[in-house]
């Protein structure tokens, strides 16, 4: 029974590690050498990104100087904060980036949008099944020994491309470690 007990909460653990893991990355807009700003060229910092399904946005700015409007293509193109689908004014604002898809985001501040304060984001399906070249290639566990009947192999985990880096592989290894749990205590 105790060890009914550990395996089952070695199990949760496990499942607790690879679902605090299998996020998005956050990204600052405008960083490392910018912010949300009249400074900073938006089109240049999003072309040097891969943005994917679960990633987020911090916008970082001083309130009051200026805003983050969510907006149609429509409005972004004409720089019109008329109607904006979200409005955030914290000056340390985070977006959610849930689905696929191009988002618009242009500064409310009359003149600012003009000047350059816009950002169009297109974001990427995630992908959980495309291999990472960043991440190290994952190392098979060795199968421990059961008490009786047929043994099955456990496969190498496959690590997630996420555009966060360590992301992938921390899931990956999570993953591995809850099929061993598993085995060990079946």
């Amino acid at each position: 029974m105790a060890s009914s007990s550990r395996a089952l909460l070695f199990v949760a653990v496990a499942a607790a590690a690879v679902l605090g893991t299998a996020h998005g990355a956050s990204y600052t807009v405008g960083a490392p050498a910018g912010s949300w700003d009249l400074r900073t060229n938006y089109a240049n910092w999003a072309s040097s990104i891969t943005f994917r399904a679960g990633d987020q946005l911090v916008f970082k700015y001083a309130s009051g100087a200026h805003d983050v409007l969510e907006v149609s293509k429509a409005d972004y193109d004409s720089c019109s904060g008329s109607s904006p689908i979200a409005s955030f004014q914290t000056g340390d604002d985070t977006v959610s980036l849930p689905a696929a898809g191009t988002r618009y985001f242009i500064c409310g501040v009359p003149g600012h949008c003009a000047a350059g304060m816009k950002l169009a984001v297109k974001v990427e399906a995630a992908t959980s099944s495309a291999p990472n070249p960043a991440a190290p290639s994952p190392m098979p566990m060795a199968k421990a020994p059961r008490a009786a009947g047929p043994s099955a192999a456990i496969p190498p985990s496959s690590t997630s491309g996420a555009s966060a880096g360590s992301v992938g592989s921390i899931a990956g290894f999570g993953l591995t470690a809850f099929m061993a749990g598993l085995v060990l205590f079946y």
